[in-house]
C-alpha cells in the first residue's frame, strides 16, 4: 500500500521549536509575568483579558505572521470563524476531492457554502477548477483526507497564490509535528486546536493574515465569546511542550512498523504510518479480526477512544478504529484495519498489548 506520510520533526528539530516559543515568551513576558495565571474580563481599550492578547502576540510572533486570535470552540471553532471571515454565505469554496471532516461538512453546509471539488494531489486538476469555477477561497487539510493523498501543502497553496485565491489551511493534528503550517506556507489562514497540544478544552487558534484576522476578532465583541486569560496562559503552557512529545511519538511509530513488519505479530499482515488524522501507526491483519482486537486490547489497558485527539489527558495508547473519513472510500478496512496511536507509550507497551489481543482470539 502507498502512502505519504508528513514529515515529522526530528528530535533535534523538535528542541530547536521548543526553544524558539521559549525565546519569543521571553521577549513578551519579562520577570514574573509568565508566573502568572491569567486574568478575566474586557480590559478597556482591548476589550479582551490583557493575557490573551500577549500570548496572541507570542503566537503571530512564532508562526511568523502579522496576527493571530484565540476563539471558542477547539478546531471546529477556528475553522469556522476563519471560514466566516472569508466568504459569505452561499459564496464558492474549493476543497480536495476526497471526504470532508465531518465537523467541517456541517460548517459548509451551515454556511450553505457551494463546493467546488479538485484533486489536490494533481496541481493541473486544482488550476482548472479554479480557472472554470473561480472560488471564493480554498480548504486544505494539512494532514490526509484519503490514504493515497501525497499533495504538498506548499505547492497547492502557491497554487491557490498564483491565481489570487485565499486560502485557509486545517492545521489540526499537523502543528508541532511538521516545520511549517499552512500561514508559514503562504496560507491566508492557519487554524488548528489547542486542546491537541496539550492545551484546555475548547480553545482554538486562527493565525494569518491581519485583515482577515481582524474580521475575526471583530466577530468576539461580547464577553462570553472571549478566551480568557487564564485559557490563553494555559494553552501557551501546554504548547511548549508539544513539539518535543509528539517528536518521542514519532519515534515510537518508527520503531513499532520495524518490529510488526519483520513478524514481531504474527497475525499483522502489514504496519505502515500515515495521517489519519493524527499521524498514528495503520495495522492490517490477514484476517478480518479488527473489532475483536480492539475489543480485547481495550482490557489489556489501552484507551479505547480518543478524548482530543493526543489531549494532555491522554496517557495510554489509543487502539481504534480507522478514521471516518478513511472508512469512507474503503468500508472494508473496518474489518482489517485499525489504528494505534502511542501517546505516551513506549513502543513495548503496544506490542504486548496487540500481542496479547491476537492470542486471545
Amino acid at each position: 500500500m502507498k502512502i505519504w506520510p508528513l514529515q515529522s520533526l526530528t528530535m533535534e528539530q523538535a528542541q530547536n521549536k521548543q526553544f524558539q516559543l521559549v525565546d519569543i515568551i521571553c521577549r513578551h513576558f519579562p520577570g514574573s509575568d509568565f508566573l502568572n495565571a491569567g486574568d478575566l474580563g474586557l480590559v478597556p481599550g482591548l476589550n479582551q483579558p490583557q493575557m490573551t492578547q500577549r500570548v496572541e502576540a507570542v503566537l503571530a510572533d512564532f508562526f511568523n505572521v502579522p496576527k493571530a486570535v484565540l476563539v471558542q470552540g477547539a478546531g471546529t471553532g477556528a475553522i469556522r470563524s476563519g471560514l466566516a471571515a472569508l466568504l459569505k454565505v452561499g459564496e464558492t469554496l474549493l476543497v480536495h476531492d476526497a471526504p470532508l471532516y465531518p465537523t467541517t461538512a456541517v460548517i459548509a453546509e451551515q454556511m450553505g457554502l457551494q463546493l467546488v471539488r479538485a484533486n489536490f494531489n494533481q496541481r493541473d486538476d486544482v488550476a482548472r477548477a479554479i480557472e472554470q469555477h473561480r472560488p471564493q477561497a480554498a480548504l486544505i487539510q494539512h494532514t490526509r483526507q484519503k490514504i493515497d493523498d501525497s499533495y504538498s501543502l506548499r505547492e497547492v497553496i502557491a497554487c491557490f497564490n498564483h491565481y489570487g485565491l485565499l486560502s485557509l489551511t486545517d492545521d489540526n493534528y499537523a502543528v508541532m509535528k511538521v516545520e511549517n503550517i499552512g500561514c508559514e506556507c503562504g496560507a491566508t489562514l492557519s487554524t488548528f486546536s489547542c486542546f491537541k497540544l496539550f492545551g484546555p478544552a475548547g480553545v482554538g487558534v486562527v493565525a494569518g493574515d491581519e485583515k482577515t484576522v481582524n474580521a475575526v476578532r471583530k466577530n468576539m465583541y461580547s464577553g462570553g465569546s472571549q478566551i480568557q486569560g487564564i485559557q490563553a496562559m494555559e494553552a501557551l503552557r501546554g504548547l511548549v511542550f508539544a513539539p518535543v512529545m509528539h517528536a518521542v511519538q514519532a519515534q515510537v511509530n518508527e520503531s513499532l512498523v520495524a518490529e510488526l513488519q519483520s513478524g514481531a505479530v504474527p497475525q499483522v499482515k502489514q504496519a505502515f504510518i500515515a495521517n489519519a488524522q493524527s499521524k498514528v501507526l495503520l495495522v492490517e491483519f490477514h484476517e478480518p479480526i479488527a473489532e475483536k482486537v480492539l475489543a480485547r486490547a481495550q482490557h489489556l489497558g489501552a484507551l479505547p477512544y480518543p478524548v482530543g485527539a493526543e489531549s494532555k489527558y491522554e496517557i495510554p495508547p489509543l487502539f481504534y478504529r480507522v478514521s471516518g473519513t478513511f472508512l469512507q472510500s474503503d468500508p472494508t478496512l473496518q474489518q482489517r484495519m485499525i489504528r494505534i496511536n502511542p501517546n505516551r507509550s513506549g513502543a513495548q507497551t503496544i506490542l504486548r498489548i496487540l500481542q496479547e489481543s491476537c492470542q486471545l482470539l
